[in-house]
């Protein structure tokens, strides 16, 4: 085992019916780093995320979580494992407040059952928990709104919020800029930078994301998928010049990225 590497598939594949989704994918992840995937339309980016997850099981292959096989292991066994995941639709409960959806969130993987006549203030570490994540993504002022008042990028934060208050040691952003307009991009850009900073290294990120700029800004590597299969991995400078992978995907937003690199 390499302690280095938190995470890593190999020969992973998934098929439905007759089409390979997923084609035979060996990659590892190394602890600490923001590791990005991103491809075209149809390149097998979510399927993989959700054979990282648990959601599917691969038709062949096997995903390693810090030196064990998870491969069969169910959704719920890879989060108590440390392993949590948001989704490009927002996730979380309208009608409570910002605050209760995080506490929630603290309290649900721990070890106090819920009672239901206990009043939310007697669980005051998660309260506590949840306002320190709150403050780390910049939502403390409003701890106390109802979450469906927040505009979508104010949403999506919260999203993350909620995925922090269950501390998991690897965190799978799927899309996390997805429905945002393009002046919330770099508020999210920033509170990802907070939370690795104030992790220290603690916590590792795979992030499927289509905003190239925040791919290009914010990741240690890259991986990128095309037709099911891993087309390039490396560097943020490597991927950007590298000419198959301008061929088959980005074109001139690769050469407008190393222009503006340049200037």
């Amino acid at each position: 085992m390499n302690a280095s590497i938190i995470l890593e598939t190999h020969h992973l594949s998934k098929q439905f019916g007759g089409l390979v989704a997923v084609n035979d994918i060996s990659l590892h992840f190394e602890r600490g780093a923001l590791h990005s995937i991103i491809g075209p339309n149809g390149a097998g980016k979510t399927t993989f995320f959700n054979l990282l997850t648990g959601k599917y099981r691969p038709t062949s292959g096997t995903v390693i979580y810090k030196g064990e096989d998870i491969t069969r292991q169910p959704v719920f066994q890879r989060a108590r494992r440390g392993i949590g995941r948001s989704f490009q639709i927002t996730n979380i409960f309208p009608n409570l407040t910002v605050l209760e959806n995080v506490r929630l969130s603290a309290q649900a993987l721990s070890s106090i059952n819920f009672r239901f006549f206990r009043t939310a203030l007697s669980y005051d570490q998660y309260i506590r928990r949840a306002y320190e994540i709150l403050e780390l993504v910049g939502l403390n002022d409003s701890a106390l709104l109802p979450a469906n008042a927040l505009p979508h990028g104010g949403k999506r934060k919260l999203e993350l919020a909620i995925l922090l208050a269950a501390d998991p040691e690897l965190l799978l952003l799927d899309e996390p800029t997805a429905g945002m307009a393009s002046e919330q991009v770099p508020e999210l850009i920033q509170t990802i930078n907070a939370l690795r900073q104030a992790s220290q290294g603690a916590k590792t990120i795979i992030m499927v994301e289509h905003n190239m700029n925040v791919v290009m800004n914010i990741s240690d590597r890259i991986t990128v998928m095309h037709l099911g299969s891993v087309l390039a991995e490396g560097t943020p400078a490597e991927i950007a010049a590298n000419k198959t992978v301008q061929s088959v995907y980005l074109g001139e937003l690769y050469g407008d990225y190393g222009r503006g690199q340049s200037a």
